[in-house]
């Protein structure tokens, strides 16, 4: 079955070529749904940063992305969840500065601080308090199973994100 699309010419030229090859740009891109582009989204989906807030904005020229207002963030390839005011994303540095009441959780292990930077490539977290106040961490320190194997570190538990005191 042949389907046509017909757009009047008025529209058209109102519109411009972009929505006139628009049903022909939806057609192909439901045709060419492939299993091997499909596997690549499930890939770029667990490596996704998932930011929630009450505003967002993006600026593609300087590749700084910035949520406001009850910021929670999941990232699940690192296994990070946080809580902050605010977030920055700066994609050319591949860094994440939270600020605001941050609250960090990844494989049990938190820190919590007024602002955080996560270096994304490095892996490392550097936190600062607020004025006359300290940044606090707790870790997760397992003892050693007599029925492991040395050098084998344990599973951690990851127990659910939780909101900071007073909110």
């Amino acid at each position: 079955m042949m389907l046509h699309f017909f757009l009047p010419s008025s529209f058209v030229r109102r519109c411009g070529l972009a929505i006139a090859i628009l049903p022909l740009t939806l057609m192909s891109a439901i045709a060419l749904n492939t299993p091997l582009q499909r596997a690549q989204g499930q890939t770029a989906e667990q490596n996704s940063l998932i930011i929630n807030s009450d505003v967002q904005e993006a600026n593609s020229q300087t590749g700084i992305f910035t949520a406001r207002g009850n910021v929670q963030m999941n990232y699940p390839a690192r296994q990070i969840q946080a809580t902050a005011a605010q977030a920055q994303y700066f994609s050319q540095e591949r860094r994440i500065v939270l600020s605001g009441d941050v609250y960090i959780l990844q494989q049990g292990n938190s820190i919590r601080g007024e602002n955080v930077t996560y270096m994304i490539d490095e892996g490392r977290f550097i936190a600062t308090p607020k004025a006359n106040q300290q940044v606090q961490s707790i870790y997760i320190v397992s003892e050693p199973n007599p029925n492991q194997p040395p050098g084998t570190p344990p599973a951690p538990a990851v127990p659910p994100l939780a909101p900071s005191p007073g909110s």
